[in-house]
């Protein structure tokens, strides 16, 4: 699929650099509000909350955390109101950003981005200007060393996943439609097989190759913008070179 970029790669390495922070923590509790929000604290009805806390629980987020979490997001309890924005730009390379942006500060956040992009060679752009450039989809990320390639290909398409794609040398990446990760997710548990991570993404629809001349500006860009405290997600259609981004 044109979507699985080498960008999507390197976040996934650098989120497991960052799980050492106490910023995870922070950005974590405020997707597992947001959740709860949109969709009522009820984990068992409210499939994005199942997802996030799955996530939390992951990352060895304290359950009094999560559960302080969904009562204050739920009205149970005085905390802070967070809102679900989007932010779109364009970063070095005439690379495509999309985020999705959780804050209890509109214009804090927006003047933050704003100088991030600016100061790295992009832009801030317009609601819209690059989100057709994206497509929902679910994603699994499954570890598995007793199983053939072959055998996960027959659980996926059985389940109806859209793709199965080979992320390392023992994980495997299981792209969805949108509404079938959690059917999808289930099927593999069901058959014993352990999923790593199950999220909600976008894709990029095509990738853009980023000349090595402006790849270590863009990396800095995109690490920047995944650092902020209100930025949940960064997604791009950039195809980063690897070796261009560190291994310690």
């Amino acid at each position: 699929m044109s979507g699985h970029s080498k960008w999507a790669n390197i976040k996934r390495k650098k989120a497991k650099v960052d799980a050492v922070k106490g910023t995870v923590f922070s950005r974590l509790t405020k997707e597992i509000m947001a959740a709860a929000k949109r969709g009522g604290g009820n984990p068992d009805t409210n499939f994005k909350l199942r997802l996030a806390i799955d996530k939390a629980k992951a990352n060895n987020l304290p359950s009094t955390n999560i559960e302080r979490a969904i009562r204050r997001a739920t009205g149970q309890e005085a905390g802070v109101n967070y809102e679900e924005t989007v932010y779109e730009g364009y970063g070095p390379g005439g690379t495509a950003v999309y985020l999705d942006i959780l804050t209890d500060n509109r214009n804090r956040t927006a003047g933050e981005i704003r100088h991030i992009f600016s100061r790295h060679a992009g832009s801030l752009g317009e609601t819209g200007c690059v989100a057709w450039m994206f497509e929902p989809k679910g994603r699994l990320l499954v570890s598995e060393t007793s199983r053939s390639e072959e055998d996960l290909l027959d659980v996926a398409i059985e389940a109806g996943a859209d793709d199965l794609l080979r992320e390392d040398e023992n994980e495997f990446v299981v792209l969805t439609e949108p509404e079938a990760l959690d059917s999808v997710r289930q099927a593999f548990v069901e058959r014993g097989i352990h999923i790593e991570e199950a999220e909600l993404v976008r894709l990029p629809k095509t990738t853009v190759a980023v000349p090595e001349s402006e790849a270590e500006r863009l990396l800095e860009l995109l690490e920047l913008l995944e650092d902020h405290d209100d930025v949940q997600h960064v997604y791009s259609n950039a195809d980063i070179p690897e070796d261009f981004y560190p291994t310690e």
